[in-house]
């Protein structure tokens, strides 16, 4: 039997993993998945606080899922992580990767050892200069990505890569894209990950600090409801004035309306940063991820404001299943799992 990895998905809420088998050939295969709650207060926007408690959280997935593989893949996808464009004189990117941390100083918020560096090529040009690689820096926070680490460690797992949220959302996502160029919207609880793909390569990446636990927070706090309570009226109403049957159905749509506009209004201006400095990649299409795309009203308004068709992408139209996994189960689940799918689907090459 081929040798099995597991992608895990450290959340605000809940711990998610999916173990894939083949995750190096052109259909891996999703062999098992679970999710489990963590403690509040133990992670904080997918970074580990308190690694003994995850820890704890992680054997109970292990168990409840009944994973066979420990080599896992972790996702950062946070404010602790940074992506920007790069252009560096072309190389082997062995050498690139060595010459990081005397060229990206200026672009980072923290000093340059205190940094995790990679490099993400994505073209070649020629300039005045000589030859170029285009690509992506990424730079997360060491001690966020170690605490992440030390978790797994102290469950007995063994980490084999760590990767970047959006890169694995493109690679389930992308190869449903009907356009060259796709904009990827996921939208989770603390946090909104835009990844803009040309022919399945990233080219571009914004994380904002903005997801759906806002809006409950919000309306719960408009409302004087419990955030429990928030969360279902946000679930059954969401944007759709057409839903509002009673003067505070009215107020719940018109809060949510208001606080999901300032996110609306991020990703209209990080599509149109990326149109405006990548002229010959128009963005011909949205697709939306993520548990907060399925609030009412949400793609609608979505377009509206960006003027771009928006559809649901499918992060598992190409994986393989195995015997004992329906697809029905797969897509009732497929919101909180498309991650931690496509960070298996990357394996070690992540």
């Amino acid at each position: 039997m081929a040798k099995s990895i597991v992608g895990v998905d450290i959340g605000s809420a809940t711990i998610r993993a999916v173990e894939v088998q083949d995750h190096d050939k052109p259909q891996p295969t999703i062999v098992r998945f679970a999710e489990v709650p963590v403690p509040p207060g133990s992670t904080r926007q997918g970074e580990v606080i308190e690694p003994n408690t995850v820890a704890a959280a992680l054997k109970q997935l292990w168990s409840a899922g009944k994973f066979r593989s420990k080599d896992v893949v972790l996702g950062m996808g946070n404010q602790r992580v940074l992506s920007r464009d790069l252009t560096v004189p072309k190389a082997p990117l062995a050498q690139i990767r060595e010459s990081l941390p005397f060229q990206v100083q200026d672009m980072l918020p923290v000093p340059v050892g205190d940094a995790i560096l990679d490099f993400y090529p994505t073209s070649e040009s020629v300039t005045e200069h000589g030859p170029v690689v285009n690509g992506l820096l990424v730079a997360a926070v060491k001690d966020a990505v170690l605490a992440n680490v030390r978790a797994v460690q102290h469950a007995g797992l063994n980490p084999v890569g760590v990767d970047l949220i959006p890169f694995a959302l493109s690679r389930a996502v992308a190869p449903t894209a009907a356009h060259p160029t796709a904009a990827i919207v996921e939208c989770g609880g603390n946090t909104t990950t835009v990844v803009i793909v040309t022919h399945g390569v990233p080219k571009f990446v914004r994380i904002i600090p903005t997801g759906g636990d806002d809006v409950t927070r919000m309306l719960a706090g408009r409302l004087d409801i419990p955030e429990a309570e928030a969360e279902a009226v946000k679930r059954h109403l969401g944007m759709d004035a057409l839903g509002a049957h009673t003067p505070d159905d009215a107020l719940a749509v018109a809060a949510i309306r208001e606080t999901t506009s300032e996110l609306l209004a991020s990703l209209r201006n990080t599509v149109n940063y990326f149109v405006n400095t990548h002229p010959a990649e128009p963005v011909g299409e949205i697709l939306l991820v993520g548990g907060g795309a399925a609030l009412p009203g949400f793609r609608d308004s979505l377009a509206e404001f960006t003027r771009i068709p928006v559809r649901h992408g499918d992060p598992f139209a190409n994986a393989g299943l195995s015997r004992g996994i329906s697809r029905d189960e797969l897509y009732s689940r497929g919101p909180s799992i498309a991650t931690a799918w496509g960070l298996a689907a990357g394996g070690k090459a992540a």
